[in-house]
């Protein structure tokens, strides 16, 4: 019989429009790590019908890729209260994976090569630009070193050596960080510009990434991270997950990694 001490919410953000490039694969993930050490867990959908209070209920915060045009209706609908309650959850330390093109939702704005400027909630300090309909996009498998202190600090405890985190990158838009800490540096692929050698950015809690494909999966160590925060956060002490047997997912990661020319 499971407790309260057992609950974990996952607050999915627009499921129907922001799961264009697999994305979906990282709710799985986290729900079926936390399932498989015995947590109780609910998949809350935040959309349209979704309320401000909804919004405050969540453990954990997943958002995923989507087209401009659906950018643009999420965009206009995640303001007023339920855009407070947002800053509010990421302000306070709730963990959330924002991959592909959710993060651009959490920086200043974003340029779309056709089309008006799309604002963000301003909670990173980063912009995010298309350079033009005849620039090449950002596109292939991604690999960057985590170099968010913090973070990098807390995935090096877990896995006894540097995380290095693979994915799948595929974008138009270039990011450009203000004052908020780079998630990673690139090793193989573009990143954030292709140019600074940057990936993602990193704030309280929350991880935002070009990288999906999906990301959780390939880098199941960031699925226990944000479960763990996410729990201790909630009840405020200290949690120590289970292991899992990842043996499949090393494997995997270390055909990508051979296939890339990466000594790990």
């Amino acid at each position: 019989m499971t407790t309260d001490k057992d609950q974990l919410i996952i607050g999915w953000l627009y499921p129907n429009l922001m799961s264009t490039y697999g994305d979906r694969g990282n709710t799985i993930c986290l729900r079926q790590r936390a399932q498989w050490r015995g947590y109780n867990v609910t998949v809350m959908p935040l959309d349209q019908q979704t309320s401000a209070a909804d919004i405050h209920k969540v453990d954990i915060i997943v958002g995923g890729g989507a087209q401009d045009r659906q950018q643009e209706i999420v965009m206009r609908d995640l303001s007023g209260a339920k855009a407070q309650a947002l800053r509010e959850k990421i302000e306070a330390g709730t963990p959330g994976v924002f991959t592909c093109g959710s993060p651009q939702l959490l920086g200043h704005y974003y340029e779309p090569a056709i089309g008006q400027r799309i604002e963000g909630l301003g909670l990173l300090d980063f912009v995010s630009k298309h350079p033009g309909i005849d620039a090449r996009r950002c596109i292939g498998n991604v690999v960057f070193e985590v170099t968010a202190s913090r973070l990098g600090q807390d995935l090096s405890k877990m896995l006894g050596t540097a995380p290095l985190v693979i994915g799948f990158e595929n974008h138009g838009g270039r990011t450009y960080l203000g004052k908020v800490e780079a998630l990673g540096r690139v090793i193989k692929g573009f990143g954030n510009n292709g140019e600074d050698g940057t990936e993602g950015a990193f704030y309280k809690n929350a991880i935002a990434t070009y990288s999906h494909g999906p990301l959780l999966p390939k880098n199941p160590f960031i699925a226990d991270w944000l479960i763990q925060t996410a729990l201790a956060e909630k009840y405020q002490t200290p949690i120590s997950l289970s292991p899992l047997d990842d043996a499949l997912a090393t494997q995997a990661r270390v055909a990508m990694f051979k296939r890339l020319g990466i000594v790990t």
